[in-house]
């Protein structure tokens, strides 16, 4: 844990102040101890990690993108590979990842295995440098939008909005406030998720240079919140 997110006899720095303003990446995240990953949920939360001594306690700035990768099950296997224990295997290794955490996490994506025929398959018609251009030209309108918003200067994207300008630029038209709504119900959302599928969509829309959060944004939004709420989106909507 220590050497995660800091501390010891003699407090220092952990690999999650390390990486502030950059990238955080996990590999085989469920054979991390669920006491290590539960101490990622304040730097997450807040943007910084405290360390607390009984004569002293210290903050690091600990504003990451935390990027994390895991098999389905112990054993590695996906689609197609035999696993022995079955879907047992599965539910005991996903559930190392707690609620908490994975509440936290805006995109859950599944990448199946690559196969031979894929490697046959023609590129992408966009490629890389296209997507770096659509992405700088949604951070650039996220940063203009709340230039004017925001008084203390501090956020500049859409992920450093906080609640009360989340709720102000991120509005959904009356067809996506609708299925949000049925989503949050249907799927138990915490305010939390709430929040974060609003921030998602709000980025959805400034990537296809939308000015108004839409149902097709919202939908788009819920089906990242992890495997259980992928299953039930349909249901919602």
């Amino acid at each position: 844990m220590a050497a995660l997110v800091g501390g010891g006899s003699r407090p220092r720095t952990g690999e999650v102040s390390l990486g502030h303003l950059g990238v955080l990446f996990l590999d085989e995240l469920p054979e991390f101890t669920p006491q290590v990953l539960d101490s990622l949920s304040q730097p997450l939360e807040t943007g910084e990690t405290v360390i607390a001594r009984a004569n002293h306690r210290i903050a690091y700035p600990s504003r990451i993108q935390l990027i994390a990768a895991m098999n389905p099950c112990r054993c590695g296997g996906g689609p197609g590979q035999s696993c022995r224990r079955g879907p047992r295997c599965a539910a005991d290794y996903q559930s190392r990842v707690s609620g908490p955490l994975l509440d936290r996490i805006d995109l859950t994506i599944e990448v199946p295995a690559v196969t031979a025929a894929d490697l046959c398959l023609p590129p992408p018609l966009e490629g890389s440098a296209e997507v770096r251009a659509r992405v700088i030209a949604a951070r650039e309108r996220q940063r203009s939008r709340l230039e004017d918003l925001n008084a203390d200067g501090v956020a500049q994207t859409n992920a450093a909005m906080s609640g009360r300008l989340l709720e102000e630029v991120a509005q959904p038209d009356d067809q996506g406030m609708a299925l949000l709504r049925q989503a949050a119900e249907k799927l138990g959302l915490s305010a939390r998720g709430f929040h974060r599928t609003l921030r998602v969509a709000r980025t959805l829309a400034d990537l296809e240079c939308v000015e108004r959060v839409g149902r097709a944004h919202i939908g788009e939004a819920l089906s990242y919140r992890g495997e259980v709420v992928r299953g039930r989106v349909q249901d919602a909507a």
